[in-house]
């Protein structure tokens, strides 16, 4: 049977159609060519209302007024003038059609360029050793495979250099060992670039590292005023990688938001003490003064130190109980730190018993602040006295009750100096200045996640409290004011953040105005005139002295009362010393 041929318009149907819309999007082409001015026209217009809403809403309601009388005087001044409206209607379609163009934007590039592939490829290639296993059936790492795979996601600088690289690695790698991953950043860091600091996240459960390239911490913060809490101390600063909180900072003229690292300490803190480790003229002496600026707002502070000669500027300052730099008074000082912590621990105690709060006197902090107390060592064992450290074993151990703080400060070189009781109670540690991983893992207890920096400038390294993340620190500019090479903005900073001075009770001048003339007597000669004969030797007795200025070494403040104090006689030693 002969089949019937289908109707030509079922046919020729889809080929009118297609026609048809050809025609409809020539038309539509022709058009918008045409209408195109008026199209850019409208846009601009459109914008420039919008743009005139926006102004009219950020103006103050009291300002609206005025504004409406400038625009009413202007339109009548166009209205006015010969041709006026003329040429503000020219104008505004002028600036409309200038609004109204349209804005095309070269499209970005897709995947690096030449170069760049150059350097991930490169990269990929040193990382097949330590990514790849012999037994693998499908190696995500192989010479000669495609590094699209091994790193999804990647970034590069102006200059071509790697500033984010996103790297997967195989599930059997052993990025738990601290081993396997240093090597890893080594490579990384050699290969990326030296002379930058980096940051390397390991994610372990998506088996994936983020490395990432840090801006190098400013090195022009001044001294300063923190705005923090009672008990918080601000270290440094360091990267927003870790911390959430920002500190008003300022640079000069300008004032910028930074991140801190804050040590917080009181009877809350699970920290309550600070070891500082570093090479000389990395900063651990400029962190104690910024420290002890600090303290002095809240608190009382005793200064030992180990020769610097860098704590002048705190003697007879207000809130300074003392500065010492010898042997017999750091011993002085820290034995009645050491008493001061026992007597604030009874004096709780018995108050808690009693159903009442804490004494005044018990709340007030007191700091214990130490620079290389490990100067002391030799110079004690040839004395044949005891170390000062040993007096640190009660303030260190009951500090934290007795609201007790101390910080100690010390040089690497000396580091078998320091006690066990201030290696093992002094849980916030600082690194300053170039370490080595030894050194670092040593103090900190763990390595940071980020690469050394090349050229270390004075207060840079990094900090840790308790089990939490190592931070890269950069301390803040506390110099010695006194010294000849400070500053002259850094001198004045410091000087600013200084208490007044105090004047002792002890320094009580005599007016030589009320003073009585006293007569002097004729010296009997015929007492004095005997033959050398009639002298009959006899032996020396020590003289009684009357120690009236002598006092003894009260480092707690206590209220000026009207009775004259009663004055102690001297030891033997030294009434034996004075007699003629």
């Amino acid at each position: 049977m002969a089949r019937r041929p289908l109707p030509r318009i079922l046919s020729t149907g889809s080929a009118q159609i297609a026609r048809g819309r050809e025609l409809a999007r020539t038309a539509a082409d022709s058009a918008t060519d045409v209408l195109h001015p008026l199209i850019s026209i409208t846009r601009g217009l459109r914008r420039l209302a919008a743009a005139g809403r926006r102004k009219w809403a950020d103006t103050p309601k009291d300002r609206r007024g005025p504004l409406l009388f400038l625009v009413a005087s202007v339109v009548l001044v166009v209205a006015l003038l010969p041709y006026g409206p003329l040429l503000a209607v020219i104008s505004v379609m002028a600036a409309a059609a200038w609004h109204g163009r349209e804005q095309r934007t070269p499209p970005a590039p897709e995947g690096p360029d030449e170069s760049q592939a150059e350097r991930l490829n490169s990269l990929y290639e040193a990382l097949v050793p330590y990514f790849s296993l012999a037994g693998d059936p499908s190696p995500l790492y192989a010479h000669g495979g495609e590094w699209q795979k091994a790193f999804p996601e990647y970034a590069f600088d102006e200059s071509g250099r790697v500033t984010q690289l996103v790297i997967r690695y195989p599930a059997y790698f052993t990025d738990g060992e601290i081993d396997s991953r240093t090597r890893i950043e080594q490579l990384l860091h050699a290969k990326c670039g030296r002379g930058r600091e980096y940051h390397f996240a390991w994610d372990e459960e998506g088996n994936r590292l983020t490395v990432t390239v840090l801006p190098p911490l400013p090195t022009d913060v001044a001294a300063q005023r923190f705005v923090t809490a009672p008990g918080e101390t601000v270290l440094g600063i360091t990267d927003p990688t870790q911390v959430r909180r920002t500190l008003p900072l300022t640079y000069g003229e300008e004032q910028r938001d930074v991140p801190p690292v804050v040590w917080r300490t009181g009877v809350r803190s699970t920290e309550p003490h600070l070891l500082i480790m570093g090479q000389p003229g990395s900063g651990t002496s400029s962190l104690l003064r910024s420290i002890a600026l600090q303290a002095l707002h809240h608190g009382d502070v005793v200064i030992v130190e180990g020769g610097t000669g860098e704590y002048a500027c705190f003697t007879g300052r207000k809130g300074v109980l003392a500065v010492e730099c010898g042997l017999t008074g750091a011993l002085a000082s820290l034995e009645w730190a050491a008493t001061e912590t026992e007597r604030r621990l009874i004096a709780a105690n018995r108050a808690r018993q009693a159903g009442h709060p804490p004494p005044e006197d018990t709340r007030r902090p007191l700091w214990l602040l130490l620079d290389r107390p490990s100067a002391f060592a030799p110079l004690a064992a040839a004395d044949g006295r005891k170390d000062p450290q040993s007096l640190l074993q009660v303030p260190l151990r009951h500090g934290r009750a007795a609201n007790v703080t101390v910080v100690v400060a010390d040089q690497f070189d000396h580091a078998d100096a320091l006690s066990d009781a201030v290696r093992q109670h002094t849980r916030a540690r600082v690194v300053l200045g170039p370490a080595t991983a030894d050194q670092l893992a040593g103090v900190l207890g763990a390595l940071p996640a980020t690469t050394p920096a090349v050229d270390v400038p004075p207060g840079r390294g990094y900090a840790r409290l308790g089990a939490g993340p190592v931070h890269r620190l950069q301390v803040p500019s506390t110099p010695d004011p006194y010294d000849d090479e400070t500053g002259e903005a850094d001198r004045e900073a410091v000087l600013a953040l200084l208490p007044p001075r105090t004047t002792p009770l002890e320094a009580e001048t005599i007016d030589p105005a009320h003073t009585d003339p006293v007569e002097a007597e004729p010296l009997d000669t015929d007492r004095f005139q005997t033959q050398p004969d009639d002298i009959e030797p006899t032996d020396a007795e020590p003289t009684a002295v009357n120690p009236t200025d002598a006092k003894p070494l009260d480092m707690k403040k206590a209220p000026v009362e009207e009775e004259e104090p009663e004055t102690e006689p001297l030891p033997t030693k030294a009434v034996a010393a004075e007699a003629p």
